[in-house]
């Protein structure tokens, strides 16, 4: 109950301020510079947004990433939590991939299209081709993509089918894929409909070993997602193992 008041009366009026502060700071930064001002304040929002819920939170793996390599990232996805794990503590400057109704979103919408991040519009052939061309204008000079495969957030915990589309990007631009766990996350913020309070649970992230492309083909695309998908999943605790069906996919 003490932690549920201190979300309340505490962490929330801050994270309202932080969050709007950050959208402006980020929104007006980007005319002069979207590389650095498009993720630094984010990062700091991320971290910001789990020390103000007195999360712990463990990274591990961060020495299997070069800061001059441009990577595809690849997660689950448990939750809302998620963003600013990543954001936060990945550590690395790199733009989202995300669907293209969160442009709409109010403040953080429009801060998103100034610091450059890639929404995903899948209205047409045409629509996907400029998709695309974003990406691989973006992912140069060490700029990496973070992408969520499973395209929704998990009911259950576990992790449900993974889209190949961000393996296909990293397949026609040759770049490697990173897996990456997150475990916890659904543990802190359950999806449910209505008001739903955090929980106080550790957070942890596991930045796996790069998946490098051997070639440019379909064959490839499969075997850089299945490998993905298995790195990913054996990581999680046995409670979150195995495929679950997830209706919102």
């Amino acid at each position: 109950m003490l932690y549920k008041l201190y979300q309340l009366f505490i962490a929330l009026p801050l994270i309202l301020v932080a969050t709007a502060l950050t959208a402006l700071v980020t929104a007006v930064g980007c005319l002069f510079n979207a590389h650095f001002w498009g993720y630094y304040p984010g990062s700091l929002w991320g971290r910001f947004m789990c020390r103000i819920l007195l999360l712990p939170i463990h990274v591990e793996g961060r020495e299997h990433i070069d800061k001059h390599q441009s990577y595809v990232f690849v997660a689950n996805h448990q939750g809302p939590m998620d963003i600013f794990l990543v954001y936060g503590y990945l550590g690395r400057n790199f733009k989202w991939m995300m669907k293209k109704s969160l442009r709409r979103a109010p403040l953080i919408g429009y801060a998103c299209y100034k610091a450059r991040h890639i929404f995903v519009d899948k209205s047409g052939p045409r629509a996907i081709h400029d998709t695309v061309e974003q990406a691989r204008h973006t992912l140069q000079g060490g700029t990496s993509l973070v992408v969520f495969p499973e395209g929704s957030r998990t009911f259950t915990g576990h992790m449900g089918f993974f889209r190949r589309g961000a393996f296909q990007l990293a397949n026609d631009l040759q770049l490697p894929v990173v897996p990456i766990t997150i475990d916890g996350s659904f543990d802190v913020l359950t999806r449910m409909a209505g008001i739903n309070f955090v929980h106080h649970h550790a957070m942890r992230m596991v930045i796996h070993k790069p998946i490098f492309p051997t070639e440019q083909s379909a064959a490839e695309i499969k075997r850089t997602m299945d490998e993905s998908y298995r790195v990913i999943m054996d990581a999680l605790p046995e409670e979150y193992q195995g495929y679950v069906k997830n209706d919102d996919q």
